[in-house]
């Protein structure tokens, strides 16, 4: 597998500190699951379902932001935002 620098490019919709301080959250969930081990193409398990990793979550806003639920896995189910917690690899 080819390997790519990863660059987070933080984004908000206005600039008040605490859209500042989210996307820090994003930018450190996103980088200790690749220090983690979960780089894109990893398989991994979500409890018995089989899948692997497709992308990451750098979504700021909503209940599944990127700080809680860095990782986006893909399974015979659909993509699903998971956790570090929740997946373990294959």
């Amino acid at each position: 597998m080819n390997n790519m620098p990863f660059d987070l490019v933080p984004g908000d919709r206005s600039r008040d500190t605490r859209s500042a301080r989210l996307h820090g959250g994003v930018d450190q969930a996103v980088h200790a699951a690749i220090q983690a081990g979960y780089r894109i193409g990893k398989r991994v398990r979500i409890g018995r379902v089989a899948g692997h990793v497709v992308g990451y979550n750098i979504g700021v806003y909503g209940r599944y932001s990127g700080a809680s639920y860095p990782l986006l896995v893909k399974t015979a189910f659909g993509v699903a935002k998971c956790s570090l917690r929740e997946v373990a690899a294959a």
